[in-house]
């Protein structure tokens, strides 16, 4: 979407390929774009007959794709490497446009593995051994403009948050992270005082539960729970410190030049959230934290340790702004125009 307001700008008509089972088909038409449907879900590699049905299915969602591509006329075809890109990328193929993909992980997924060669551009967030040079260009990974552009005394007004107090922010996707939604609860409103402000977003699922302990636990002052924010400028704005799974979401956290506490998924497609954390860790910007390793004890000592050191939390935040890409974007965009020329 980012890079859809991008060519919007430069006078391009845009429309969206998805699911209407994921959370596209809330976003994308409250954003103001055009949105064709098509029905495809991932591939579970544990069960060979949900496999073979997906796959079926994708190959069903290929002619979709390229109808839906010649129904809009479009001269090009940007795949975003989730669930649709792959059909919707064999469908440009098939209808001969030309495909550039962009790619959020630190490894290639398997719809742009199998499309890399037929595309005019590949966008990678994080330089990939072996695609170097050629069809292949570092972007970083786009960031909503409001993540750029949210101002810090604003979003702390906005939450109640003193200007003096430090703040946490407690993330884990639009689903949520059980694991860090019920450590932060336990850690930092049932363990009792502590002297920052959390702002925790639980993610859809989680929120109800976390409400009803939170509530138990204390009268909710300085802990502002919210089950979901479109875009990450406010929250990140506000706070001081991440404490965040190690998805995509970890250049929002850059772009905004915040230091984290991450804590990778461990069931991620090729143990890529490890890759992304261990990228920020190595930087100095983050702190890694194994997802069986967390607990409310563990997570109250390292928040409060870096919370209480200004000195390492400021080199933090400057290694984790050194990380960002805040013009991808735009340059995934130019791309795209160029492809269409």
């Amino acid at each position: 979407m980012a890079v859809a307001a991008e060519l919007r700008a430069s006078g391009a008509q845009v429309s969206f390929l998805g699911t209407r089972e994921r959370i596209e088909a809330e976003l994308v038409p409250a954003a103001g774009y055009e949105v064709d449907f098509v029905k495809v879900r991932g591939i579970d590699r544990r069960n060979p007959l949900r496999a073979a049905a997906a796959v079926a299915e994708a190959l069903t969602a290929v002619e979709a794709a390229r109808r839906a591509i010649r129904r809009r006329e479009a001269d090009v075809v940007m795949g975003g490497g989730g669930f649709v890109a792959g059909p919707a990328g064999l469908g440009a193929v098939l209808s001969r446009t030309p495909l550039v993909l962009t790619e959020a992980d630190s490894h290639l997924g398997l719809a742009n593995r199998l499309l890399a060669r037929r595309a005019r551009r590949v966008c990678l967030a994080f330089p990939i051994a072996g695609r170097e040079g050629g069809r292949y260009l570092v972007t970083g990974r786009p960031v909503p403009a409001a993540v750029l552009e949210a101002d810090r005394a604003a979003a702390r007004e906005r939450f109640g948050i003193p200007t003096e107090a430090r703040c946490l922010l407690v993330m884990g996707g639009s689903q949520g992270a059980r694991s860090i939604n019920l450590a932060a609860v336990e850690a930092f409103a049932e363990r009792g005082a502590r002297d920052f402000h959390v702002v925790h977003l639980t993610g859809r699922r989680d929120f109800e539960e976390i409400e009803r302990r939170l509530a138990a636990a204390s009268d909710g002052d300085g802990y502002t729970l919210l089950a979901y924010e479109p875009d990450l400028g406010d929250t990140l704005a506000a706070c001081d410190l991440v404490l965040a799974r190690s998805g995509g979401s970890i250049f929002e956290v850059t772009a905004a030049g915040r230091p984290a506490i991450l804590v990778p998924y461990p069931h991620a497609t090729a143990d890529h959230q490890s890759a992304n954390a261990t990228w920020m860790a190595e930087a100095g910007a983050a702190l890694s934290i194994r997802d069986e390793e967390l607990s409310a004890e563990r997570l109250s000592t390292e928040v409060v340790r870096l919370l209480g050191d200004e000195e390492r939390l400021a080199a933090m935040a400057v290694a984790s702004a050194s990380l960002a890409h805040p013009d991808a974007a735009r340059r995934i965009a130019d791309e795209v125009l160029a492809a269409a020329r």
